[in-house]
């Protein structure tokens, strides 16, 4: 499904807070869980069609998967940030 520029912020802003609030920590602040929520979209989305995976169509299935990426970008960083 294709979503708006509005839309990725929105699903953005929600992947990212969430994936900050699983991985522990709460997140950098709107605009860094913005951003990790696309990228982590983008990281999902990505891995879900390596795996063949489909978690479904409009929102609800884009949140979940930016969820998934962003909390594996978050684990990624947060195992740099303490090395």
């Amino acid at each position: 499904m294709q979503h708006g520029l509005i839309a990725w912020l929105i699903i953005g802003a929600i992947a990212g807070w969430l994936a900050g609030v699983l991985v522990k920590g709460g997140g950098f602040g709107l605009i860094v869980d913005i951003i990790v929520g696309i990228v982590g979209a983008f990281i999902g989305g990505w891995l879900a069609g390596v795996l063949g995976i489909s978690l479904g169509g409009g929102w609800i299935g884009s949140i979940i998967t930016a969820i998934i990426g962003a909390v594996i970008l978050l684990f990624i960083i947060r195992l740099f940030r303490r090395a």
